[in-house]
C-alpha cells in the first residue's frame, strides 16, 4: 500500500511579499505545462517573485535555465521570501470555484510525500494510458534545485478522506490565493499527530491513482533510481513527491472531457459517412453559436459526441455492437475503436470545445469530435479492474497552484 508522509514545507512568507508590495496571488502559477511564453511572460511581469521563475526557469545573469532556478531558489530563502516550516506537516488544501452552470463547488485533498514506486508494484498507477514526453527538462530541474516545485495530483480510493478534512472545521487558512480563473486557493498545515495518523492511515490503505502529474511522476522515480544508484541504495527524500492526494469521489472532482482534432484526412474524404460505416447513427444537429449541445449554451451537456466538419455538426449514436466492443463506458474508449477503421489520419487533443470548432472553421483540421467527460465511478471501476482507460481521457480542473508548498529533498 503506498506510503503517505508528512514533510516541512517551504512556503512564501506573507509579510515578506507585502514589503516587495505583492501578495500570494502574485507569485503563485499554473502547472508548468500549460505555460506558454506569453503566459510566462506575464507572470513575471506581475511579480518577479513569481514561483514560475523556478517552475520554467530562462538563462539570467550568465547562469544557465536551470542553475538560475537553484540559485533563485536559495536566494529567496535567503531573504526570507520562502521559509521552511518548523516541523513536518500535511497540507490541507482546498480549491473553491463555480462550475460551467454557475454553481460552487469545492475540492479539498492534502498535499503531502507519496512514495515513488513502479506502477507495476500496484501502489500508485496511471488511470489511463499516458503518450510520451521528453523527461529531460523536469529532471535536469530537479537535480539542479534538489526540491519538488509543483505536486503531482492523485486520487485516493479509500473512503475517508474528505470526511476527515471536514472533520477539521472551518478555521481561518493559513495561505489564500486567487488565480486567473477565479478559482480561489486555500492552504492550512495539519500537525496534530493524531490527525497526521489517520490521513496516513487512510491513504496508506489502497492504492493512489494518478490524476495529473503522471510526467513529474516518471521524473521522479528516475530521480529516485539515479540518487539510490550514487548512494549505494540507501534511501532518501528522494524516494518520495510532492503530491496532492483527493478522494476519488464525484463531490470532490470536476472531471471534463478532452476533445477531438482529426487532420491528414485524405481530400474530399467523407469522415461523416466512414462514421456511419464503422458503428455510428449520425444526425444533424445546429451548434448555433456553441459548440456544446444542438444550439445550447456553453454550459449544457452533450447528450452524444458531436463531430463537426467545414460541412456542418452530427451528433454521433453508437450501435449496440459497438458499445460492446468498447472495453470502456466511454466516448474516448468507443471512438478509439472506431477510429482504427477510417482513413489514416493524426489525431490532436484540446479541451476547450470553442477551440476545436473554430480549427475546423478555419480549416487547420479537418473535423473534431466533441465527447462526454469520463464520471469517477467509470475511473474507480477500471482502477479496481487494473485497466488503464484510454489516452487522453480526462481533464482534471481547477488545478493546483504552483508556489503554495515546496518540498526540498535533502
Amino acid at each position: 500500500m503506498p506510503r503517505f508522509e508528512p514533510f516541512a514545507g517551504l512556503r512564501y512568507d506573507l509579510a515578506t511579499l507585502a514589503e516587495h508590495g505583492a501578495t500570494l496571488d502574485d507569485v503563485v502559477a499554473p502547472p508548468y505545462d500549460v505555460i506558454d511564453p506569453a503566459g510566462r511572460a506575464a507572470l513575471v511581469h506581475r511579480c518577479a517573485l513569481n514561483a514560475v521563475r523556478i517552475e520554467l526557469p530562462e538563462p539570467e545573469e550568465g547562469r544557465a535555465r536551470y542553475q538560475s532556478a537553484a540559485a533563485l531558489l536559495v536566494q529567496w530563502r535567503d531573504t526570507g521570501v520562502l521559509r521552511l516550516d518548523s516541523q513536518p506537516a500535511f497540507y490541507r488544501y482546498s480549491m473553491s470555484y463555480a462550475d460551467a452552470a454557475g454553481r460552487p463547488r469545492k475540492t479539498s485533498g492534502v498535499l503531502g510525500a507519496l512514495e515513488v514506486s513502479p506502477t507495476e508494484n500496484g501502489e500508485v498507477l496511471p488511470h489511463e494510458l499516458t503518450m510520451p514526453k521528453p523527461k529531460g527538462d523536469r529532471l535536469d530541474l530537479l537535480r539542479a534545485c534538489r526540491a519538488n516545485i509543483s505536486p503531482v495530483w492523485g486520487l485516493s480510493l479509500s473512503a475517508g478522506l474528505s470526511g476527515c478534512l471536514d472533520e477539521l472545521g472551518g478555521a481561518v487558512p493559513e495561505s489564500v490565493a486567487r488565480d486567473d480563473d477565479g478559482v480561489t486557493h486555500e492552504c492550512s498545515a495539519i500537525t496534530e499527530p493524531a490527525v497526521i495518523a489517520r490521513i496516513e492511515a487512510i491513504v496508506g490503505s489502497s492504492p493512489v491513482l494518478l490524476a495529473d502529474g503522471h510526467h513529474r511522476y516518471e521524473t521522479a522515480l528516475a530521480y529516485r533510481e539515479e540518487r539510490r544508484a550514487a548512494n549505494a541504495g540507501a534511501p532518501g527524500d528522494y524516494d518520495l513527491v510532492l503530491t496532492l492526494v483527493v478522494e476519488l469521489a464525484e463531490d470532490q472532482l470536476a472531471i471534463g472531457p478532452i476533445h477531438r482534432m482529426l487532420t491528414g484526412l485524405p481530400e474530399d474524404y467523407d469522415l461523416v459517412r466512414a462514421l456511419g460505416r464503422v458503428g455510428f447513427d449520425l444526425e444533424p444537429v445546429g451548434i448555433g453559436a456553441s459548440p456544446v449541445g444542438a444550439g445550447g449554451t456553453a454550459g449544457d451537456e452533450l447528450a452524444a459526441p458531436v463531430v463537426v466538419t467545414s460541412q456542418g455538426a452530427w451528433s454521433m449514436r453508437a450501435h449496440p455492437e459497438l458499445v460492446a466492443a468498447a472495453p470502456f463506458d466511454l466516448d474516448s474508449s468507443r471512438l478509439e475503436l472506431a477510429l482504427r477503421d477510417v482513413a489514416a489520419h493524426e489525431l490532436s487533443y484540446h479541451h476547450d470545445p470553442t477551440e476545436v470548432v473554430r480549427a475546423v472553421q478555419e480549416g487547420r483540421a479537418n473535423a473534431g469530435v466533441l465527447i462526454r467527460p469520463a464520471t469517477a465511478a467509470v475511473i474507480e471501476a477500471a482502477a479496481r479492474a487494473g485497466l488503464r482507460l484510454p489516452a487522453k481521457t480526462t481533464f482534471f480542473t481547477p488545478k493546483p497552484r504552483t508556489g503554495m508548498v515546496l518540498r526540498l529533498l535533502r
